[in-house]
């Protein structure tokens, strides 16, 4: 029983030697060169000292998305980009909004500082009235505001 158990090995060992067997330089007639695990008949058969080790299963690939699913992720993308072009486009108008707003306080603050003649017309009567001197210090200080908040 045992040499039973010892031939059955050594086939074993003799069939694992044939899996990883020698890759052979085989030279034809004429020069001509191939690489084989055997050299087919009329060759020259050289060791290259490469051993044809076969390739383990191949493990399952990664599983790829299906085109389903890159088109959404595809059509996710185009409208984050958009959304996002449309905040900054809405920030760049802002801003713009802002400096014109701030541009506006600091002149009517220059006009006023300056002593112009300031008219306005009274939302009951439609009448125009000037600012007079009480109103003016009034008016100064609620253009001061209007910079400082506009103007950053």
């Amino acid at each position: 029983m045992t040499m039973n158990k010892l031939l059955i090995m050594l086939a074993l060992a003799l069939l694992a030697g044939l899996a990883q067997a020698q890759i052979m330089k085989c030279v034809g007639a004429g020069g001509r060169v191939e690489f084989a695990a055997a050299c087919p008949p009329g060759t020259k058969a050289e060791n290259t000292g490469i051993r044809n080790v076969p390739a383990p299963a191949s493990a399952p690939a990664a599983s790829q998305k299906s085109l389903a699913e890159r088109d959404a992720e595809y059509r996710k993308r185009q409208v984050e980009q958009q959304e996002s072009a449309k905040k900054a486009e809405d920030k760049n108008r802002e801003a713009a909004d802002m400096s014109q707003n701030c541009e506006s306080a600091k002149g009517y603050l220059t006009s006023l500082k300056a002593g112009m003649r300031i008219g306005k017309t009274d939302p009951k009567t439609g009448e125009r009235a000037y600012l007079d001197e009480s109103d003016r210090a009034a008016e100064i200080e609620r253009a001061q505001r209007a910079v400082d908040s506009n103007c950053k």
